[in-house]
């Protein structure tokens, strides 16, 4: 997977709270939300390159093992 993209975004506070709240509400972090909606948003426009990786599910990522494995449910 090619490394990701790092960029500076200014928001207005009052925008970047309900960015976060809106993030927190569906489990995402607020940098996960405002890619989720930029993807949406280019998806909706016909603009979202074929070739694009897959979002990471929403919540925690699973616990792994020291082999970086998953851990079995208990």
């Amino acid at each position: 997977m090619a490394e990701r993209k790092k960029i500076l975004l200014r928001l207005d506070p009052a925008v970047h709270d309900a960015l976060a709240k809106w993030a927190a509400d569906e489990l995402r972090s607020t940098n996960a939300q405002i890619e989720f909606l930029l993807r949406k948003a280019l998806s909706d426009a016909g603009r979202l390159p074929r070739d694009v990786g897959r979002i990471r599910p929403r919540g925690r990522p699973p616990k792994t093992d020291t082999d970086g494995e998953p851990d079995e449910p208990a």
